[in-house]
């Protein structure tokens, strides 16, 4: 809501940018979504590694699509209404907005999936790839991708395919995530998916990110003021397939893998624990994803009207969204079974009557 660029508006916006913010932005949309794509390609080698062909498809349609269909359908309808209320003079209730969401398909239309095109690009992959995925569960043709990539500098050259898909889709698809026109997101987080699927296949994968970290941190480092500081200096040349725009954005490609692997790098050295913190945060991350952005657009709303700072309005709208998705989270997802059916998670198994009757006595009788 802070932010003003190419990426487009979001559903609430203040009325005067930020450029902190901007920068901010900036620096995180290149590497955030490529991470999470990537460590989605890694849960799915654990997700195949010990299922049948035929209970994978299904657990994937349980995880992925079954939320999806009920978050677009519960979840984006607010935050589209909150747009119409936020940038036109409409006035209607948002029982009488609710069948106008399905009025045609964004931008032409109300309908849209928002953030959930994260949930609908992985079922796609999950699919679409199965066959590489499988093949690739050949421990001999796994062996040979790890040796590879095992030797010196090659881990960072990854980065290439990458490059190549930035330079040349990129130019002619900016980014719209309508999954059917917008190819160079496409072909570019199907291939994090695969990086992720591989990197999990063998234990090389991980040694090589190991012992590449220190280079890996100074180019993401280098890179990443680099883009910055064209951003700053308006030196980004005009999106067209010319030599400065291609290679301006095959730069992003390996600037974004810099960065994957340096926090895989860090996450590996620093968050290989067990906790129970860590163990918590791995069931509420999905709910807290498909909660968060609705409730920052509805706190969004209220708060850009504040006569108050920037910054005042982010850390009020980033802690009560914290707060609040947590809240809902604890309240209303996690402790009922249908509620997690809903959002993707696995339902949680109580002990009968009898069964904790025989617990306690047994208990009793020890004591």
């Amino acid at each position: 809501m802070f932010y003003r660029g190419e990426l487009g508006e979001f559903y609430v916006q203040n009325a005067q940018p930020s450029p902190v913010m901007n920068a901010f932005i900036l620096f995180v949309y290149q590497w955030h979504m490529p991470l999470f794509f990537l460590i989605s390609g890694a849960g799915t080698w654990f997700a195949l590694s010990h299922r049948s062909v035929k209970q994978y498809v299904q657990e994937r349609g349980q995880r992925l699509f079954i939320p999806f269909v009920f978050g677009t359908l519960v979840l984006v309808p607010p935050q589209v209404y909150l747009r119409l209320l936020n940038r036109a003079s409409y006035d209607r209730s948002y029982w009488q907005f609710y069948p106008q969401f399905f009025n045609g398909v964004r931008p032409y239309g109300n309908f849209e999936w928002g953030h959930l095109w994260f949930l609908i690009y992985l079922f796609t992959f999950s699919m679409l790839a199965l066959p590489v995925l499988i093949a690739l569960r050949d421990a001999p043709l796994r062996s040979k991708f790890a040796n590879w990539i095992e030797k010196p500098g090659v881990i960072l050259l990854m980065a290439l395919p990458l490059a190549v898909i930035e330079g040349s889709l990129r130019p002619h698809w900016l980014g719209f995530q309508n999954l059917y026109d917008d190819w160079a997101n496409v072909c570019l987080y199907l291939l994090y998916f695969i990086y992720g699927y591989l990197i999990c296949s063998d234990a090389r994968f991980g040694s090589a990110i190991d012992k590449h970290l220190g280079i890996a941190t100074t180019l993401a480092i280098v890179c990443m003021t680099v883009l910055l500081s064209l951003w700053q200096t308006d030196l980004i040349p005009d999106r067209a397939y010319s030599v400065n725009y291609v290679l301006y954005q095959c730069f992003r490609g390996c600037n974004s893998w810099f960065w994957v692997l340096m926090l895989l790098g860090l996450g590996r050295k620093f968050l290989n624990i067990n906790s129970r913190l860590l163990s918590y945060a791995n069931e509420a991350a999905y709910p807290v994803y498909l909660l968060h952005q609705t409730v920052l657009v509805t706190i969004s709303f209220y708060v850009v009207r504040w006569n108050v700072g920037v910054m005042t309005k982010f850390w009020a709208i980033s802690t009560a969204t914290v707060v609040i998705t947590i809240a809902l989270y604890e309240l209303f997802v996690r402790r009922f079974n249908l509620v997690r059916f809903l959002f993707g998670l696995k339902p949680v198994m109580r002990q009968s009557n009898q069964e904790t009757s025989i617990a306690t006595a047994s208990d009793s009788s020890q004591s």
